[in-house]
Formats: C-alpha cells, structure tokens, sequence
C-alpha cells in the first residue's frame, strides 16, 4: 500500500503489468503470481489437508466433527450476508469473498493474544481454518471457474488420475509429480478451471498412509520442503501484488457500498455469527461435549479472529471481479478493514479472558 501511494507508483504498476514468458504461456507478472506462485501455496494447503486427516488432528471423526459443523457455519453466514445486502447488484457475485480465513495470521494473532489459552481453542481454529480452506478452494473450483473447455478439464483430470495411479502404488519420484502435477495446470488453465486448484488436488494425491511413519512418507518430505518458502515467499509475494491499492476519499467512501459493506459485515459480524452459534448449539444441545478448561468467550473469540480473511478472500476476489477494477478495490479495502477489526476484536476477548482468569 506505501508502494501504491509512494511517488513509485507508476513503476510498482508497470511491474505488475509487465509480460514474460515461460515456455509457451505468457502471462502478467500479477498472473504469474496469482495463478503460477499461489498453485505452489495451494499445493501445501493440499498436503497440510491431507496430513492432518491422516496423522493429526483430523484424524479421529469425534474430533473433526465441532471444527467441521463450526466452518461450514462460518462459512455460509457471511456469504449470505453478503448476498442479501447485495440482492440485484452486479456485485452480488462477490458473495464467497467473506466465507474465507487466513489460518497464518488468524493463529499468529491468537498465539501473541493468547499465550495462556487452552490448546483446544488452538487445536479448534487450526482445524477450523483447514476446513474453511478445503471449503474455498471447492467454491472456487464450482461457481469461479468460467468457459470450461471439456476437451482441456479431461486432460487435467487423466493427469492427476496419472499422478493418483503412481501414488497408489507409493511411488516416491518426486519428477513424475511434478510432469502431472505441471501437465494438469497447463490443462486446468487452458479450461477455464482456475489452475490453483491443480496445487491443492495433487497435494491431497501426494501418496501418505496413515498405518506407516508420517516422517518417512513423501507427504513429510515435501511439505517440510515447500511449507517455509510458502509462508515466507509465496505469501509475502501474493501480499506484495495484489495489496496495492492506491487510497483517495472517494474509494474510501466505496467502502459504504453494497460491495463495501456486505464484506466487512461479512467478516466482522458473520464469521464469529456463523461458528459461535454453531459451536453454541452443539454444546446446548448436548451434540458435543465442551472441551476441558474451555469457554464459550474462547469459543467466540476463535470466531472473531476467523474474520480474518486476508489471503484467500483476496484470491477470491481477485477472480470475482477480475474484470471490474473499482470493484476489486473496494472488495481489497473492505478485505483489509475487515480483517484488521476481526484481529483487534479477537484479540481483545483473549486478553480480557486471561484479565478475568487472573
């Protein structure tokens, strides 16, 4: 944002929009981040997805079932926010911006406010945060896809069922993956299926077995690879592109808009809204048993700080109104906004948990 209001802002554009090549597809900078870098993020989020149903805490149906019922909650409460405030407005398409959390800096947040809090609250927004991911990536893949090219999505799908066959037999050779792996985004991309989703479903492929050592499987080997330079290149470089908006009065009266408003009550009201009534029924109902030590002011501030969509509602509005520039940047402030308050609300109820406590 200092770039997009800095006396550079002229040469951080013409990056962004400058073109290059590699092999036969010639993209934007912009693009190859979102489209090129962001498949390499979704990959790990495939991996970390399938690691967590197989060794961690997913693993156990009892234990999946409050984080599960709590996202999908948290996810259909801001999207109809949303449409509802943006009934029969060209916006309205906008509506899965707010369904998103960003699980580095939901948790980080919860880490520096919380020190004290139980590790369940941890244990449940982590899981929570996972399942809301694998829930965007499958709205991403059914309702922003466009112009599907049945001829390119089959070749996709027969090289990730490829790249299903060689895991099925435990193959270990990295280069048969990554030829899939490159195969099937080359395909996806040409079908109008948004090549991001190529990353998440080869990282679910990536072959793991729950009855074998978690360290020694490739599953283990290749996350433990990519996962630094996602959260410390990938991330920062999705930042650094797609957070440049260039602020004057009249965008930030935008944020009053349908658009505007739909998204921050989306994430500051429908998130905690949708996953603290959720978790409240359960436990009301008897369905499922409070973890030990907990409360329900630490089940609300989870909620809280699932409002943070940053990461994936930008990804989500970038597709959403690719085409609509105004719109992408009232959808990116009421993004940042949003999320900022959600942090420092979230925040808030942890410390004044820990101050009540003591």
């Amino acid at each position: 944002m200092l770039l997009a209001n800095s006396g550079i802002s002229a040469e951080y554009q013409a990056v962004l929009n400058s073109y290059f090549s590699m092999g036969i597809i010639k993209l934007s900078v912009l693009h190859w981040v979102n489209d090129g870098l962001m498949t390499i993020f979704f990959f790990v989020i495939g991996l970390e997805i399938k690691r967590e149903f197989l060794f961690g805490e997913l693993k156990s149906l009892s234990a999946t079932v409050l984080p599960i019922v709590a996202a999908i909650g948290g996810m259909l409460v801001p999207a109809c926010i949303y449409y509802i405030i943006n009934q029969g407005e060209p916006t309205s398409i906008g509506w899965g911006i707010p369904m998103a959390t960003d699980i580095a800096f939901s948790l980080g947040i919860l880490s520096l406010a919380a020190g004290s809090a139980p590790r369940s609250i941890a244990i449940f927004l982590t899981a929570l945060a996972i399942v809301d991911d694998l829930g965007a990536i499958i709205i991403i893949a059914l309702f922003y896809s466009t112009d599907i090219q049945i001829s390119a999505l089959s070749c996709g799908l027969a090289s990730l069922l490829t790249a299903a066959l060689f895991s099925r037999y435990n193959c270990k050779y990295i280069t048969i993956y990554l030829l899939t792996g490159l195969a099937a985004w080359f395909s996806f991309y040409n079908a109008g299926i948004h090549p991001t989703i190529a990353g998440v479903a080869l990282g679910l492929i990536i072959p793991a077995n729950a009855a074998q050592d978690m360290k020694k499987s490739l599953l283990h080997r290749l996350e433990h690879i990519l996962a630094p330079w996602s959260a410390w290149f990938i991330m920062p470089a999705f930042a650094l592109a797609n957070a440049g908006i260039k602020l004057n009065f009249s965008e930030i009266n935008d944020l009053f808009t349908h658009e505007g408003i739909g998204i921050l009550a989306g994430l500051a009201l429908g998130k905690p809204l949708g996953i603290f009534g959720t978790v409240f029924l359960l436990f009301k109902t008897g369905f499922i048993k409070m973890p030990e030590s907990t409360t329900y002011s630490h089940f609300l501030g989870a909620g809280v700080l699932s409002g943070i969509g940053f990461t994936m509602s930008f990804f989500i509005a970038s597709l959403a109104f690719a085409d609509i520039p105004e719109y992408l940047t009232t959808a990116k402030l009421g993004i940042i906004l949003g999320s900022i308050l959600s942090g420092l609300a979230g925040a808030f109820i942890f410390k004044f948990i820990d101050y009540r406590t003591t």
